[in-house]
């Protein structure tokens, strides 16, 4: 486990990752300038020029999420003792109703740890891919947390055709599928902290790979959520659109093979990524001063692993600024683009430091990429 190893071990394995054929657009854009010119000062100046990052991510990369339902409810489908884990396992169908009638419902499955809780909750919209593994299960159950699961490809198949529900309940929407997804884990935190064994106050989401960058937008546009953990998010998601990594995958052929993940304004992005008014380190730091964790594995070039370094260092800034550069973390492995169970382990340590203050072993800032520099020049102001 790369980043939490100490020492020579430590220096020993950063010096096997060399940096190579990297290419810069221009720097990451300053965080705390406003558009007229302006920079930010203070605790309120930053909540204004939040807003203002927001919804230039919206219009221009995204499309704006989906409002919330008029209202929403819950049929329960099953509750049983799980026999390979022992734990109460319980089935609801979420019927939202968007008006109009127009209604959109999908599952969520909760599997609870052992005794009356609240417990902290891992959320996760990747049950379409494949259901979470029994030893991540087991393990996530092992400490403590639930786990909830849905399938984001009911809400938006992940194909161009826009032939799901939502599409047709909010016919002026500028959205792609990747903020459909969003607002998914939107309405299953909706659900969630109307249930008694549910900590209000502890619910992490995550998500790989197109998941992960619905789980970026999803905790960055969502203050009831207290932890964001994207995986291997890449390009759209927690990766850097000006610094690429050798073979990583660019603007140009991501919305060539995906266009209907975003709103049709990003194509004019497409060879002027310097112009874009954001990178995604703007996005990273809508989710401060909650909490954020990205997990990432060094052979996942396509997932630009030096370019989520960057985005990570750049919006550590922001945390910085607020008082609480210890909120926001970067876990590296070796291996491919996949979740797996070191993943997760990294995502329940950083969680038990956010929201049990248990002592970590883990340098969650650290960086296997001895000789890369920052992709940006700004720091942030002084603490307000």
């Amino acid at each position: 486990m790369l980043a939490r190893m100490h020492g020579l071990g430590l220096l020993a394995m950063a010096m096997l990752v060399t940096v190579v054929s990297t290419s810069r657009a221009a720097d990451l854009p300053d965080p705390f300038l406003f558009a007229d010119g302006h920079r930010v000062t203070s605790s309120a100046d930053w909540n204004a020029r939040r807003a203002e990052l927001q919804e230039l991510i919206l219009q221009n990369e995204y499309g704006h999420v989906p409002p919330p339902p008029k209202k929403l409810s819950a049929a329960l489908l099953l509750s049983h003792k799980l026999k390979p884990f022992d734990a109460p396992h319980r089935q609801f169908r979420l019927t939202c109703d968007c008006g109009n009638g127009r209604e959109i419902s999908f599952v969520i499955d909760l599997l609870a740890p052992a005794g009356d809780g609240p417990f902290p909750v891992i959320l996760t919209g990747d049950w379409g891919w494949h259901k979470t593994p029994d030893e991540i299960t087991r393990r996530i159950l092992e400490r403590g947390y639930m786990l909830a699961e849905f399938n984001r490809c009911e809400l938006a198949p992940d194909n161009a055709e826009q032939t799901a529900e939502l599409y047709a309940a909010y016919p002026g929407g500028d959205f792609g599928a990747v903020a459909v997804w969003a607002w998914g884990y939107h309405r299953c935190v909706d659900f969630l902290v109307t249930l008694p064994s549910v900590d209000k106050e502890k619910i992490a989401i995550t998500g790989h790979s197109r998941g992960g960058k619905a789980t970026l937008l999803a905790g960055a546009t969502d203050p009831r959520i207290a932890l964001t953990a994207p995986n291997a998010s890449g390009c759209g998601g927690a990766g850097c659109y000006r610094f690429q990594g050798p073979s990583s995958e660019r603007l140009e052929n991501i919305l060539q093979n995906f266009p209907f993940w975003f709103t049709p304004r990003l194509k004019q992005f497409i060879g002027h990524e310097d112009q874009l008014p954001f990178d995604q380190h703007c996005l990273k730091a809508l989710c401060a001063p909650r909490a954020l964790l990205t997990t990432e594995a060094l052979e996942d070039l396509h997932a630009n692993p030096q370019g989520t370094f960057q985005t990570h260092v750049a919006a550590r800034e922001v945390y910085r600024f607020l008082g609480h550069p210890e909120r926001i973390a970067i876990h590296f492995r070796h291996g491919t683009h996949e979740q797996n169970a070191e993943d997760f382990d990294a995502l329940l340590d950083f969680g038990d430091v956010i929201f049990f203050s248990k002592p970590s072993p883990s340098d969650w800032n650290f960086s296997p990429f001895p000789d890369l520099k920052p992709a940006f020049f700004w720091t942030a102001p002084s603490p307000p």
